[in-house]
């Protein structure tokens, strides 16, 4: 490399790159990134995988809408879980029934969350938000189910 001859030189160039190449660094990095992101079919905000805490809050009728009181970012709602092809043979979803709490991932759709991954978890690692709501669900299902175990 040579020497820096004058301060017009020493602007143009930057620890031994110039500021074109610098420039053209920080467009890969940063600016090509967003943009396919922007660009990609089927992305974007709506799309956005979200972790879900639920509790099956009607017995389902219909396997693949799942009425469910669901916590996303602690803040409970009535909502529907939506299975994808993928979780429709999960031997979780199949054997769902009212007051099962769940954790899943999913994205928001119109109709609810479209679920792509499912557990079955305890109710005591729901959030604060759904354990009250599990416990009167387990209690009343409970009561409803005693009389007829004689």
């Amino acid at each position: 490399m040579s020497s820096l001859t004058s301060p017009a030189d020493h602007n143009q160039m930057f620890h031994g790159f110039s500021l074109a190449a610098i420039s053209l660094v920080h467009l890969v990095v940063f600016a090509l990134p967003a943009l396919a992101v922007l660009i990609a079919p089927g992305t974007g905000a709506a799309e956005e995988e979200l972790l879900i805490f639920a509790v099956v809050s009607e017995a389902p009728k219909d396997k693949t809408h799942v009425a469910v009181k669901a916590s996303i970012n602690d803040v409970a709602s009535d909502t529907r879980l939506i299975a994808s092809d993928s979780i429709l043979s999960n031997p979780v979803w199949k054997k769902l029934e009212i007051c099962h709490a769940l954790r899943a991932d999913g994205a928001k759709v119109p109709e609810g969350y479209r679920v792509t991954t499912v557990r079955v978890i305890d109710a005591s690692m729901l959030p604060m938000t759904l354990q009250s709501f599990a416990g009167d669900c387990l209690i009343k299902k409970a009561i409803d189910i005693a009389p007829l175990v004689d």
